[in-house]
């Protein structure tokens, strides 16, 4: 049987799938990294605007929310406004936001620029991965896939090292101003190589679905402030925590209810019926909790308690990106032999194991003692990508391609989000509970303490002194442990989302080793 890509009314585009590819790849990366640039630069742009580290997070969730909503409303946009025309103006839009970033006075400021920077971004990823699974044919989608991977997993890598580069060299705000020149470069390649499929028929009469998309955005924004504000004002003791959470309990089954008896709606969760999509999705969730919870607490953990300066610490986070780039370059290969399934299971495992090295951390832990295991972590990230994106969408129709995607990506912004969220929460609250629990050790009617503040007293020729320092060494191991708790809770997540690998259904695309092998070449 000739190949679907082969077959009469399969639509290429005009352009090598390649050119296309690069065009669409090349915002898209700069989108992805802008996820992650800022992390390494969190203390700094804290320093600058006068916050907290636990307030300047916002940084990086107000941008996957905002980003998160615009996903969902993708599809229709690119149907009523053009899919060439809508990533130009996400793109310019991305653009002009990133250079309000870089003027940014206070917090606030800094937060609504980031938070247009997201409704720019935020469609570029399902627009690229959908015009890359329609550009190629069937049997090339892996190694497009694999590009796709190398520019969603490795610049939210990369982007630390970038960030921490630029923030001792010149300052936190040219980690925004160097998209500027990169997203016009975009534009321009953009509109000579992409092109909307014949099928994409622009609709100017398409209705908006206002009501569907009031309720997405009361209900994830509910969703983010509840899980964002809840550990600053002692959660339910709050009013406003209170009514966030009716909010999204009331919005988001309303939104699923209204979206399913719909005739056209901007986000088709009729798809979700498709059993690989929906577990997909799902596990895509887990794996952006998981990648972008880590990503945030260990640029924050080297520089707090370890004294790394911005740049180092970018650089000891380079050892993942190197793991993510080899697995993507080898992946096609090892899944012609093992499967998809095997793989995806095998890269969730290793991410686990390596989050539990990462929980054995200590103070005087050595620099390539952190590199090794972020190694094996990004080798890992780099397994769980290719497969899990082609069995999600290999059973799909060419047409909804690009609403599943949109789905696929919006549930890993959630994750995202929700996993950096729950992660700076989780380490300020076991911060103070272990905190109470060291502090106990410190009495002057302990054994120990008396002999350890003795020495500390003839060293130091005054004895009080002892007391202050216990209490400084007991705020550090504090903090350390908290860190290590965090990593501890990644690596249980991960195992446990595990067994929805199992529910997986083969691809009646690719049933065969030999179809399999196709994916090589």
């Amino acid at each position: 049987m000739e190949p679907k890509s082969h077959q009469p009314g399969f639509w290429r585009p005009t352009h090598s799938p390649w050119l296309v590819a690069f065009s669409v790849l090349l915002t898209t990366f700069m989108q992805v990294l802008d996820t992650s640039v800022a992390n390494v630069s969190l203390p700094h742009i804290a320093g600058g605007l006068s916050a907290s580290t636990h307030e300047v997070s916002w940084v990086l969730t107000s941008y996957l929310v905002a980003g998160a909503i615009t996903l969902a409303a993708s599809s229709w946009l690119s149907v009523f406004i053009g899919r060439k025309r809508y990533m130009a103006i996400s793109v310019a839009v991305f653009t002009i936001s990133s250079m309000l970033c870089g003027m940014a006075h206070t917090l606030p400021q800094l937060i609504l620029a980031r938070i247009l920077q997201g409704i720019g971004g935020g469609g570029l990823q399902p627009l690229a991965q959908a015009v890359l699974l329609e550009s190629f044919p069937q049997e090339k989608r892996g190694q497009a896939m694999a590009a796709y991977g190398m520019g969603i997993i490795v610049a939210p890598i990369i982007g630390p090292i970038l960030g921490g580069w630029i923030t001792d060299n010149y300052s936190w705000r040219w980690i925004f101003y160097i998209n500027v020149p990169i997203g016009i470069f975009g534009l321009l390649m953009q509109n000579m190589f992409l092109e909307d499929p014949p099928y994409l028929k622009r609709d100017t009469k398409a209705k908006v679905d206002y009501f569907g998309l009031a309720l997405m955005i009361i209900g994830l924004g509910a969703f983010q402030l509840v899980i964002d504000k809840g550990q600053e004002v002692e959660w339910f003791a709050d009013s406003w925590i209170r009514f966030g959470t009716f909010l999204f309990a009331v919005a988001f089954p309303v939104f699923a209810w209204w979206e399913l008896r719909r005739k056209n709606p901007f986000m088709n969760l009729r798809l979700l019926k498709s059993r690989n999509l929906a577990i997909g999705t799902a596990l895509m969730a887990v794996q952006g909790a998981v990648m972008m919870g880590s990503t945030s607490m260990l640029p924050i953990f080297m520089q707090q308690l370890l004294g790394y300066p911005a740049f180092q610490s970018g650089m000891s986070m380079m050892p993942r990106g190197i793991g993510s780039m080899i697995s993507m370059i080898i992946v096609s290969k090892l899944i012609s032999k093992f499967g998809n399934r095997l793989m995806i299971a095998c890269g969730f495992l290793g991410i686990a194991v390596t989050l539990i090295i990462f929980s054995g951390f200590n103070l005087s832990i050595a620099p390539s003692n952190i590199m090794a295991p972020l190694f094996f972590n990004g080798l890992m990230m780099g397994f769980t990508f290719v497969p899990l994106t082609t069995l999600t969408m290999a059973n799909l129709r060419q047409s909804d391609i690009q609403q599943a995607s949109g789905i696929f990506s919006l549930l890993r912004n959630i994750g995202a989000s929700i996993g950096i969220s729950l992660m700076f929460t989780m380490q300020s609250r076991m911060a103070q509970v272990h905190q109470s629990a060291l502090s106990s050790n410190i009495s002057p009617y302990g054994a120990q303490f008396q002999v350890w503040s003795a020495q500390v007293g003839r060293l130091v020729s005054n004895p009080m002194a002892a007391y202050g320092l216990a209490y400084k060494m007991v705020v550090v191991q504090s903090v350390m442990l908290s860190f290590m708790d965090c990593f501890r809770w990644l690596a249980y997540t991960a195992i446990l989302a595990m067994p929805l690998i199992a529910l997986f259904k083969g691809s009646r695309h690719i049933k065969s080793q030999s179809e399999m092998s196709a994916l090589e070449h």
